[in-house]
């Protein structure tokens, strides 16, 4: 991707606390070992856009992590007023279906400085084929993750969240250039935790990821700092 000349600069850490002291604190501890932050639901529920600034003070890219979905106006609306936080990505649901993504997409246009990047969220990392066909969706997870990241193209998104594992088959559906962002990555040293389709940080940049998502293996180490470390040596 433009602008990544160090192996680290792919990783968005996730915050996912509700302690706006403690995201605080490992937000510029971990500036310059980490590319970004990634900041979800938990946190910006208890504290909103004020917490989010705080957090972003380290001057650190934003992943805003709220994936909306709604009907189209309201998700544009959504995006628009996110914009003030000059988040470098946003996201939706993919399964909010064509209209509700090209609102957002045409909203993300608006933004008076850099344009995030708008991307999809397809097959939750945490579901499995059993999970999917329990909520109607009958089809395996890559046959729906592929299917969600060819309309989040056709609506104008600039990339889609998924599974390393489906990574090559969606290069080979969607072309070099869409953004892969991949959470459910766990290092050789960490546990899985609740996610199921994992990979190592290594094994996902081989296959061709864009960004990775790493939470507790980082924030929930003794020295996050050197969790970071470990991660990018890893990355080589």
């Amino acid at each position: 991707m433009v602008g990544i000349e160090h192996a680290w600069q792919r990783i968005f850490v996730a915050l996912d606390t509700t302690d706006v002291g403690r995201a605080v604190e490992l937000a510029h501890g971990l500036k310059g070992s980490v590319g970004g932050v990634k900041l979800g639901k938990e946190f910006f529920t208890a504290h909103g856009p004020d917490g989010v600034h705080r957090v972003i003070e380290c001057g650190m890219p934003l992943f805003l992590d709220l994936k909306y979905h709604d009907i189209p106006n309201t998700v544009a609306g959504a995006i628009r007023a996110a914009l003030p936080l000059n988040p470098f990505i946003v996201n939706v649901h993919a399964g909010g279906g064509r209209r509700m993504m090209e609102a957002a997409a045409e909203a993300a246009d608006k933004a008076e400085g850099i344009r995030p990047k708008v991307i999809g969220v397809t097959v939750l990392t945490s579901m499995t084929r059993v999970d999917m066909a329990e909520v109607g969706i009958d089809e395996e997870p890559l046959e729906h993750v592929l299917r969600l990241g060819r309309l989040a193209k056709a609506s104008g998104l600039d990339g889609v969240v998924c599974s390393a594992k489906e990574v090559v088959a969606l290069r080979g559906s969607v072309g070099p250039d869409f953004m892969l962002v991949v959470p459910g990555i766990r290092p050789t040293w960490a546990s899985a935790d609740d996610q199921r389709r994992v990979v190592t940080p290594k094994d996902a940049i081989d296959l061709g990821a864009d960004y990775l998502v790493i939470g507790r293996p980082i924030t929930g180490h003794k020295d996050p700092t050197e969790a970071a470390r470990l991660i990018a040596e890893e990355l080589g």
